[in-house]
């Protein structure tokens, strides 16, 4: 059979990564020497890693995280009080398995956002449906959602993402419908899903930011309780980075 056709074959059956590697095999002067076994076990190796980086991308486009941010990127010398065994325990996304939250907690400029984002990203890599938000933008796409028949579709495509980032919790205080909106939220993943909170707000004075009492327990019943936190201090890395420029200037 003529070269050609298999490629054109495999090309037509999608597969680009089998593809690719059979047409370096046919480049390659010692391939010979490798038995029908091990030429056919290189083309499927690379069928296979083609498609989870495929795979990979797509979660990580439909994710529209905030920054571009990966784990190994993480600046972990900056003193900010980040626990540096802790942030690692988390990138193995173990967490995400065990459908458990975490919680990231400081100052205005201290990385929280980028963080997340790394984690998030690390998520995206190791398999699991992510989707970021930031809370205003989630409170209000549920409230369009509500008023435009979509709301239960909505819920339910977040109740199935295997990680979920609110970013900027605690900027303004919710109102009785917008608590309510994200306790639906939270309460359809609980025990079976995880979520990521950044929040400039200490722990402490979240209650406050939920207008409802009643709405406020359930809210952080389901967020802090099977949590880990990682709290961060010190002055602004964006403040830092600005002076360093003018320095350097």
């Amino acid at each position: 059979m003529l070269v050609h056709p298999i490629i054109d074959k495999l090309q037509s059956l999608r597969f680009f990564g089998m593809r690719t590697a059979f047409e370096e095999q046919l480049q390659t002067a010692d391939i010979d020497q490798l038995n029908f076994e091990e030429r056919i076990g290189l083309l499927v190796d690379r069928e296979m890693t083609e498609r989870e980086n495929r795979r990979f991308k797509t979660r990580l486009r439909k994710a529209k995280l905030r920054q571009h941010a990966c784990v190994e990127d993480v600046d972990l010398r900056h003193k900010r009080g980040l626990d540096k065994l802790l942030f690692m325990q988390l990138a193995d996304c173990q967490w995400i398995k065990e459908a458990l939250n975490t919680l990231i907690i400081g100052p205005t400029g201290v990385g929280k956002t980028y963080l997340a984002c790394a984690l998030a990203h690390k998520a995206c890599q190791q398999g699991h449906a992510t989707l970021y938000f930031r809370l205003p933008r989630l409170l209000q796409e549920l409230g369009i959602a509500k008023a435009d028949g979509r709301y239960d579709k909505i819920l339910k495509t977040l109740s199935k993402t295997r990680l979920q980032v609110i970013d900027d919790w605690g900027l303004k205080t919710l109102d009785k419908e917008q608590g309510h909106d994200l306790l639906e939220n939270l309460e359809d993943r609980h025990g079976l899903r995880s979520t990521l909170v950044t929040s400039q707000l200490p722990v402490d004075h979240w209650h406050e930011i939920v207008g409802n009492p009643t709405i406020a327990d359930a809210i952080l019943d389901r967020l802090i309780h099977n949590a880990y936190r990682i709290n961060l201090k010190g002055e602004s890395m964006r403040k830092k980075n600005q002076f360093d420029s003018k320095q350097i200037i």
